[in-house]
């Protein structure tokens, strides 16, 4: 099963969490809360700095010489290109994009951000309201999740024989004595515990997405039986796929997922209001552009304090929990690939996707809530993005099938994020590229058995668990802060070694 000290830790946590879940719900809730509230006030703009950092050094990194040096010593890539940018897209914006695709921007839109002082419900505030989005889910929050980081392991992995595990990005710093003292299995059970975290908050807020959609749209029982069926088929999928391996089940889902979403999009682009679309996603991009380091720097100073904490600091905090073991992700099916590829595939093609993604779901839904076709105040207004998510999908070209589709889109973007860090877990476990396939499988399972555990008691406690990734990006947060110095060095000494720079 890999390290027992990582394992101990790891699953301590998951039976520590549900024990006290079940043993006092409200007492568990109170005091992760006041952590997150905490977190939030105190560290909120050190999440920030590190992530303006990080996207700044990544992008010079792989501008210079050293972008051109090729990970893994292979002159070719591993994974054909279509394959490799279908497997970045689905498993970074996996996590949670897709949920807040429809419901975010409408969100915005009808309350207006602090950084803008547009009236909200108004033509003038549609821009902002995208812009906005962008800013959570754009070049911030995927350069943290696998640049800098993920070429500080490649490095170490490839060219000095080093375990593809979290504890290796303090390798630089410490040197062998991380990688093979107890410390080092601390470091890596800290990250795991951050997306198991991350990872079955997904999982449980599907269940019951589906199980809402299907009631709504096909007349379906809406309650814990039937998030525990469709549960059960997004754990079967996912562990079938971590079962399979890189090269087959997960490479597969996440090429259907991607085509899938293609599907939908050019529907919505060619049937939807295409016009109002272009022209809005032009100026949210400018918009973006303009108001960026406003947006990036703001602060509790400038912004209410539940706006920061639930907005731009859990969503953050939350790509900062992520990081370690999506960069474990990003260097292993990278080989082949040069550092300026990988670099730009994540930290600017990755994020362009993404905004044309928020603009078709989230556009069309601020076009619909413009037009009065429906008015989401009142459910955003209580954070119920299930509910806004299937009522922008339902008014959608299509209809009850858009809905559907999106669903089914939704349903395999988490199970591609279940198996990609099933499958993560399995090597920081093992220490090498390919783990034991029943080691994924447990992994995958024990996830969403603590889904169905924690939805036992309502989903109010899969919305505690979410908070409770604003806590685990505190120790996380150092584990990848070295690689704003030691990711530059990285590039160097790999440019160096295959001799494109002096």
């Amino acid at each position: 099963m890999g390290d027992p000290i990582v394992l101990s830790l790891t699953m301590g946590f998951i039976a520590l969490f549900v024990f006290f879940s079940l043993f006092d719900a409200s007492a568990t809730k109170t005091l992760i809360g006041d952590g997150f509230t905490w977190t939030a006030k105190y560290l909120g703009s050190f999440f920030q700095v590190l992530l303006l950092l990080t996207f700044f050094v990544a992008i010079g990194v792989a501008v210079s010489r050293a972008g051109a040096a090729r990970i893994g010593d292979l002159k070719t890539p591993e994974i054909s290109t279509f394959r490799w940018l279908s497997m970045i897209m689905c498993t970074l914006l996996a996590g949670g994009g897709v949920f807040f695709a429809a419901g975010e921007p409408v969100y915005h839109f009808v309350v207006s951000p602090p950084a803008f002082d547009a009236e909200a419900g108004t033509a003038a505030a549609i821009a902002p309201a995208l812009a906005q989005s962008f800013m959570h889910w754009g070049v911030l929050a995927w350069a943290v999740l696998g640049s800098l980081t993920a070429v500080v392991l490649a490095h170490a992995h490839y060219s000095e024989g080093k375990p593809l595990q979290p504890r290796t990005l303090l390798y630089p710093v410490f040197g062998d004595t991380v990688i093979k003292s107890k410390l080092g299995s601390v470091v890596d059970a800290f990250c795991v515990i951050a997306v198991v975290a991350g990872t079955v908050g997904p999982i449980g807020f599907l269940a019951t997405q589906v199980s809402f959609g299907l009631h709504e749209l096909f007349g379906f029982a809406d309650g814990y039986g039937s998030q525990i069926t469709i549960l059960a088929i997004l754990a079967g999928i996912y562990m079938t796929s971590a079962l399979t391996g890189l090269h087959k089940g997960i490479q597969l889902l996440s090429r259907f997922n991607v085509i899938l979403a293609l599907v939908i999009a050019a529907i919505l682009f060619v049937f939807g209001p295409t016009l109002f679309l272009v022209d809005t996603y032009v100026q949210a991009m400018g918009q973006y552009a303009s108001s960026f380091f406003s947006m990036a720097t703001m602060t509790t100073n400038t912004a209410p304090d539940w706006w920061m904490k639930w907005w731009t600091v859990f969503f953050f905090a939350w790509f900062i929990g992520y990081t370690p073991l999506m960069a474990v992700f990003v260097a292993r099916i990278s080989r082949g690939r040069s550092i300026r590829e990988m670099i730009l595939a994540v930290a600017v093609l990755a994020p362009v996707a993404t905004t044309i993604w928020f603009t078709l779901l989230g556009g069309s839904g601020i076009y619909h809530q413009l037009q009065g076709t429906f008015d989401l105040t009142e459910a955003l207004g209580n954070f119920q993005f299930d509910v806004a998510t299937l009522t922008v999908a339902q008014a959608l070209p299509g209809g009850s099938f858009m809905a559907a589709a999106i669903l089914l889109l939704t349903t395999i973007f988490v199970a591609t994020t279940g198996d990609s860090m099933s499958y993560s877990i399995a090597m920081v476990g093992a220490g090498h590229d390919e783990p034991n396939r029943w080691v994924r499988v447990y992994w995958g399972g024990a996830m969403a058995l603590m889904a169905a555990i924690l939805l036992s008691m309502g989903s109010g406690q899969i919305g505690v668990l979410q908070q409770f990734i604003v806590l685990t990006a505190i120790p996380v947060s150092l584990v990848i802060l070295p690689s704003l110095w030691t990711g530059p060095k990285a590039a160097v000494a790999l440019a160096r070694a295959q001799k494109l720079i002096d």
